[in-house]
């Protein structure tokens, strides 16, 4: 798929959403992609991580036997990842304010994992991920994506893969555009959630 065709396919489930908004990693933006709504519907967030699927098997040449995801907004996605790839999808939570894999999650000392994210911005959850990852005894080799909202700026320390990169201008909240200036930000990310 071509980046767009994954935004084609956000703007018809609705999620491509202009406004004031305050992400997850605290920047401001006046794009928002509502990934709830993709993931929603079934056959829709089937058919973009089948071709992330088919991205990763093309691009990332080390092994993996497991899929790990951060929550929120890496479950759903990380589970389908790991239907298509025929591997098993574990999730990691915020416990004490640290991702950690709960609820019997277990990896194997130096088992090599796929971290499968949503979106991504700057990266902070997804390096929060991998380390857990790391924390839980595995191996990080690899991290994939729907859309790299970073356009490729983000760096994880592993190799990264995403179905679509594509630059969203992103503000510190004390360097807004004039046409943010004087709206209210909402915040619709999960960050706080898990």
């Amino acid at each position: 798929m071509t980046p767009d065709q994954v935004l084609n396919e956000f703007r018809k489930a609705g999620a491509l959403l202009e406004g004031h908004f305050i992400l997850s990693s605290g920047l401001h933006s006046d794009v928002f992609l509502q990934k709830a709504l993709v993931f929603q519907d079934a056959r829709r967030t089937a058919k973009l991580c089948k071709a992330l699927a088919a991205k990763v098997r093309e691009e990332v040449k080390a092994e993996f036997t497991a899929i790990v995801s951060p929550a929120v907004g890496g479950i759903v996605p990380g589970y389908e990842m790991g239907r298509q790839l025929g591997l098993p999808a574990m999730y990691v939570e915020r416990q004490d304010g640290k991702f950690q894999l709960r609820r019997g999650f277990h990896l194997e000392k130096g088992q090599p994992v796929l971290m499968v994210e949503d979106i991504v911005t700057t990266g902070l959850s997804s390096r929060e991920c991998l380390d857990a990852i790391r924390g839980a005894g595995g191996k990080p080799v690899a991290a994939a994506c729907l859309i790299d909202r970073s356009g490729g700026k983000a760096k994880l320390g592993v190799k990264f893969v995403s179905l679509a990169s594509i630059r969203f201008p992103a503000w510190e909240a004390d360097k807004l555009p004039k046409h943010l200036q004087d709206t209210q930000g909402v915040k619709p990310g999960s960050r706080g959630l898990a």
